[in-house]
Formats: structure tokens, sequence, C-alpha cells
């Protein structure tokens, strides 16, 4: 008969990305995730087959987490809503922010992930283009080089050098930064005739 399981892999997730959130991410080892919560190192090796797999599932749930409302807001229509996304999942999710917006996906797990996780990888940065694309379409009428160029400036680039300074002091970025945002989507997307 088996033991009854002690830890979760929510558990190993949630301590990695604290880890790799007040460290960085080369602080993460599979013995510091072990010994942040005090399971058996084979305890957290069982479940994952490498720190680079559990830096794989880091990252999928936290890119999920911003990536869900924020696609939910496109294919509303609400672009504004998008963009405001950014700063206010911010907020709510500093410690996820920090892994999300400071971090390349190669520099969390930088070797061979497993297939399944590079097929999910793939779909959420399909999902993303898609989503860009739909809206962008939706905004100018088509779908071009130059819409989708201004339509990823106006609720990615300026949302992200928005709230990277405050994430790079360990702050939380101030509600003032939604209107400059606000603003600026507003003048970006404004469309021309």
């Amino acid at each position: 008969m088996g033991r009854n399981a002690h830890f979760n892999n929510e558990q190993f997730i949630d301590t990695a990305l604290k880890i790799a959130a007040g460290q960085g991410p080369a602080a993460v080892t599979i013995a510091a995730v072990a010994g942040d919560i005090g399971a058996p190192v084979g305890s957290v090796y069982h479940r994952f087959l490498s720190r680079d797999v559990l830096m794989a599932e880091v990252w999928g749930r936290v890119a999920a987490s911003f990536q869900d409302e924020f696609l939910t807001a496109l294919e509303k229509g609400e672009g504004i809503e998008a963009a405001l996304h950014t700063p206010r999942w911010v907020r709510q999710h500093s410690a996820e922010a920090r892994i999300l917006l400071l971090y390349r996906r190669e520099e969390l797990a930088a070797g061979s992930w497993p297939e399944e996780m590079k097929e999910r990888a793939f779909g959420i940065s399909l999902r993303l283009d898609a989503g860009i694309s739909e809206f962008a379409a939706r905004t100018f009428g088509k779908a071009g080089r130059e819409e989708i160029n201004r339509t990823v400036f106006a609720i990615i680039d300026v949302p992200y050098a928005a709230v990277l300074r405050y994430i790079r002091q360990g702050k939380k970025p101030p509600r003032a930064v939604e209107d400059h945002i606000t603003k600026t989507y507003n003048a970006i997307m404004r469309r021309t005739k």
C-alpha cells in the first residue's frame, strides 16, 4: 500500500516561483526548493524530472495566469482593458510579474523541455499572436504589419515599459500609471482615415 503524499506539485511550483522572484532563476535548484519546504530532494524529482521541467511549469503557470484575462479583453474588443491588465495584474501578482517581465523563458529553463511543455509554450504564443491579430483586424479593418505594430506597441510595449521600473525596484506601480497608459493607448489606437 502506498504512502500518502506530504507534498504536491503546486507546493513545489509555488516554492520555485518564490525563490526565482526573490533571488533570480539561478537560485532555483531542486535542493533549494526541497529545503525551503522541508521535502526530501527525491520527492521533487519524483514529480519533476529536472530543474528545467520544474521551471517550465513555473513559466507556464505564470504566462497562462497573465494571458487569460489579457486575451479575454482582446476577444471582447476591449483593447484598453487589455493594456490596463498589465499594471493591474502586476499589482496583484508581484512575484509572478518579476518572473514574467524580468526574465526570458530561456533564462528560467535553459535545458531541454519535454515535448508536452514545448507544445504548451507554443500554444500560449500562438494564442497571443492570434488574439493580437484578430483585435488589430477588428480595430483597423485589417491586420497588416503597421496595424499589428501599433496594436503591440499600445497593448504590450507601453504597459510593459510603464511597469518595468517599479518591478525592478520591488514596488507596485501606482494607479497613475493607468492614466498614462490610457492616454498613450488612445493616441496610438486612434483610427486614421
